[in-house]
């Protein structure tokens, strides 16, 4: 049996580091699906009269159905099969979906009357453009430390 020799400090199944600009580029691909989610949810709920947990639960909901959707689509155009990239879109995207999300809304519940805003206001547009961008934040350390151990969108990364 042969062993691969790393250099000294580096163990031979060390993944690279990931940069920061293909973990922006992750984020930013994460959060188009989660915007498009989120505005989309909270355009229905506004429209249908429902009150702000059940408007969120949509918008979140969405928000993982359209991140998820953008990587299907990548993966599904370099020739895998459907069950195989559903399987990729959760491996990349749950973590990195789950905490943009997790600060897009938690921003949103925390700024004063940005809950009840209505798509009229500029309250909202501008609490939801503030939420999103402190998520985009947050979350590109998060998807650099998975890219760098193989996870996340280096997954995807195989299949382009």
């Amino acid at each position: 049996m042969q062993h691969q020799h790393a250099p000294a400090g580096q163990h031979a199944h060390d993944h690279a580091p990931a940069g920061w600009a293909m973990a922006a580029k992750a984020t930013l691909h994460c959060l188009t699906g989660c915007a498009v989610g989120e505005i989309l949810g909270m355009v229905i709920g506004t429209a249908l009269g429902w009150h702000n947990v059940p408007t969120m639960v949509l918008a979140i909901a969405l928000a993982f159905v359209f991140g998820y959707s953008l990587t299907l689509r990548g993966v599904l155009r370099a020739g895998l099969g459907f069950r195989a990239a559903v399987k990729v879109a959760l491996a990349a995207d749950t973590l990195s979906i789950a905490v943009m999300e997790l600060i897009d809304n938690g921003v949103i519940a925390l700024v004063p009357g940005a809950m009840d805003a209505h798509l009229s206001e500029g309250l909202f547009w501008g609490t939801l453009a503030f939420s999103l961008a402190m998520a985009f934040l947050v979350t590109t350390p998060v998807n650099r430390w998975m890219i760098g151990r193989g996870k996340g969108h280096a997954v995807v990364h195989q299949y382009h």
